[in-house]
């Protein structure tokens, strides 16, 4: 379903505070980096309840962003609470808030609780809350509720730069190396290495139970060497004799990027995932049966 989306620069300037809206949603996105923070306390929306997003530079160099999910009564007074600590820095905010004010407590814990664990999952970045807190009690109405609010929330983030929500796993109840229905399988072109892809809507997936070279090639471009160290520090790729093995469906965002992983050297990855009929990804894109 398409939606529209409204992003109003509050300064004439590509790097200023800005407010992100979804037609006629009761959220609201505000979003400033640190150094313009001071310019917008004074808006009415930081005297609402609500969840906030922190975003500071990572310890690890194989992520982007760190995180620290929040929330409060009065997003304002969190927020220069968290100024006066040493130990809290960050470098951008994001935060959300109803525009008819009727968030509770409940509600904002709720938003909180599933926010952590779902950027746990997401294993796309480092996230500073070690303590997961326990879901509240809501009626089944407000849980409908605030599940839309969170739908709407994980659409925004993105595009205001915070990509700790996008998953690198497929999260899915089916089992284990179960391609779903209708998803072309590849298999990649080696003779030491069995691992297997297939396309869908989320990215190229690599499937659980794959292989992939312990050692990168030096001339491999840094991406990948950054990409890799992460898909080892989440646990998504774990040591399986003189080896790895991918213990989940894993998302890349191209034939190559996952083929390089796999192989552990630069390869041009449409060549080197072939079908049963051994085919390659590009023969087949070329021939425009994918």
């Amino acid at each position: 379903m398409s939606k529209k989306l409204t992003i109003f620069m509050l300064e004439d300037s590509e790097f200023g505070p800005r407010t992100a809206e979804i037609g006629n949603w009761v959220g609201k996105a505000i979003y400033t980096s640190r150094a313009s923070l001071n310019e917008i306390t004074h808006r009415s929306e930081f005297n609402n309840p609500g969840i906030y997003f922190l975003k500071s530079a990572p310890k690890s160099d194989a992520f982007s962003e760190r995180i620290y999910i929040g929330e409060a009564e009065q997003i304002g007074v969190r927020i220069r609470q968290h100024l006066a600590e040493k130990k809290r820095d960050f470098e951008e905010l994001i935060f959300f808030i109803s525009k008819d004010e009727l968030l509770t407590k409940t509600q904002i814990k709720y938003l909180e609780s599933r926010l952590i664990d779902l950027a746990h999952a997401a294993k796309s970045a480092e996230i500073e809350n070690n303590n997961r807190p326990k879901i509240p009690t809501l009626h089944e109405a407000d849980i409908s509720d605030m599940e839309y609010f969170l739908n709407n929330v994980k659409l925004i983030l993105p595009l205001m730069n915070f990509r700790f929500l996008i998953p690198m796993t497929v999260r899915s109840t089916a089992a284990a190396n179960q391609v779903p229905i209708g998803n072309k399988i590849f298999h990649i072109k080696s003779n030491h290495y069995s691992a297997q892809m297939y396309e869908s809507k989320e990215g190229f997936i690599v499937t659980k139970g794959s292989q992939a070279k312990f050692e990168m090639a030096q001339r491999v471009n840094e991406t990948y060497k950054i990409l890799k160290r992460k898909l080892i520090e989440t646990g998504i790729l774990v040591l399986d004799g003189t080896d790895y093995r991918f213990v989940e469906d894993t998302i890349f965002s191209s034939p190559s990027a996952a083929a390089n992983i796999v192989l552990g050297r630069q390869t041009p990855g449409p060549l080197n995932w072939l079908d049963a009929d051994k085919k390659s990804f590009k023969q087949l894109t070329d021939e425009g049966l994918i």
